[in-house]
């Protein structure tokens, strides 16, 4: 592993995104214009409290997925990932490159959209700071888990395909829509081996703790584990030759 390949990948897949205006508008305005819609959609401040949370989660993580898994994909299908392959650079190189890239806007992202979520009125009883590193993990687990789907997808439609696969049942059992302890039992022990459950368990711990919970480190420590584990994964099925 080297650092200097590793930033010189990251270099160059910033410089491909800062000419991208269309994933650029994905990262950052559309999170920020659903969660203005949300706020004024109930025209509550309380209602949008309950429910910013668990979206500060959800979505830095699926959008971060789709982006990294389809630009991914993009690179292969113009030879470009091929040609890097054939390089001495190493596989783990090349994705903690693109990890550091992605998750570089990721944190764009982030900063912008707790940042309007604050200023809509979204209770803050514990610090931002807190926030800002629990949502920043949730963006970087997409990015990682978009690297793994790009791995095993042939096509941009291929790694959309996995999208619902890999992100929508976690969107559906993270207690977004019912709360995880009120599941059947069967769904709870789904629930507790997703990773955007614990993302957004921690993330609800901020917003109603001033004081740091055991349940936030869990989550925190949970979905930085399951990032590296992705990253390591993705790595170890990344094909040196495109089939």
């Amino acid at each position: 592993m080297s650092l200097t390949v590793t930033l010189a990948t990251a270099r160059r897949v910033l410089t491909q995104l800062r000419h991208d205006p269309r994933s650029i508008a994905i990262l950052i305005a559309v999170p920020t214009v659903l969660m203005i819609l949300l706020r004024y959609v109930f025209n509550s401040a309380e209602v949008f409290s309950n429910l910013a949370p668990a979206l500060l989660g959800v979505f830095p993580l699926t959008l971060m997925f789709i982006i990294t898994s389809v630009t991914t994909l993009r690179e292969r299908a113009s030879g470009t990932l091929e040609r890097l392959m054939t390089t001495p650079m190493s596989k783990l190189d090349l994705l903690l490159g693109y990890a550091l890239a992605f998750g570089l806007f990721a944190l764009v992202q982030v900063l912008v959209v707790v940042g309007v979520s604050v200023l809509l009125g979204m209770t803050l009883l514990g610090s931002l700071w807190w926030l800002l590193v629990v949502t920043s993990l949730a963006a970087e687990l997409g990015v990682a888990l978009g690297l793994l789907a790009s791995a095993f997808a042939r096509t941009e439609f291929q790694a959309i395909q996995l999208m619902p696969v890999v992100v929508l049942p976690q969107l559906l059992l993270c207690g977004l829509f019912a709360p995880r302890d009120q599941m059947a039992t069967v769904l709870q022990w789904v629930s507790n081996v997703m990773p955007m459950s614990y993302a957004v368990s921690a993330i609800s711990q901020v917003t109603a703790h001033a004081s740091l919970t055991a349940t936030y480190v869990l989550g925190t420590l949970v979905v930085a584990g399951c990032t590296v584990v992705a990253l390591v994964l993705a790595a170890t099925s990344l094909h040196r030759k495109t089939p």
